[in-house]
């Protein structure tokens, strides 16, 4: 590949990384893993670059490689062995000056986040992300009116898994 096409695929990936860190931690948990699905999805893109033809953002085009890879290697991996994460083992020491009452309620979402199958995930990080439904649906490559009716889905079933 040519130093012109690299120079602005590195330009473009520094400016729009934190979309990558933001899959990565949707779909790991723990910072080895984030890495590694970070080196992989920006390898992925590196590969798919020069086949990039601008009919989208390249935001929107680096959600859906970066999604894709995500969901490639989240099916992979659910057929290894599921071990217990010691970092995932919290020891609490009560404090009475710090409210953690957004930070369990953000626990609890991400929970149920990570029950739902890896279409829904990515539905809810992109509204999460306030993306509209054109751009969700651009970026998932269903259509706009899809993209709408299994959101919908995705939040009763959140509702369902929040509040039993």
């Amino acid at each position: 590949m040519n130093k012109e096409l690299e120079n602005s695929f590195v330009e473009l990936l520094e400016k729009h990384q934190n979309i990558v860190h933001k899959v990565c931690r949707l779909y790991t948990n723990n910072q080895d893993a984030h890495n590694d699905l970070f080196q992989e999805i920006t390898i992925q893109l590196w590969k798919a670059y020069p086949k990039f033809r601008g009919d989208a953002k390249f935001s929107t085009w680096m959600y859906r490689v970066g999604l894709n890879t995500a969901i490639t290697l989240y099916r992979k991996s659910k057929r290894t062995i599921k071990t217990q994460e010691f970092e995932l083992v919290s020891f609490k020491i009560k404090s009475e000056d710090y409210d953690d009452t957004e930070e369990q309620q953000l626990k609890l979402l991400y929970k149920a986040v990570h029950q739902l199958n890896d279409i829904e995930k990515a539905l809810v990080f992109l509204y999460l992300e306030d993306k509209n439904y054109s751009e969700i649906s651009e970026t998932l490559g269903i259509s706009e009116v899809n993209a709408r009716v299994k959101m919908n889905r995705v939040k009763k079933k959140l509702r369902t898994i929040l509040n039993p």
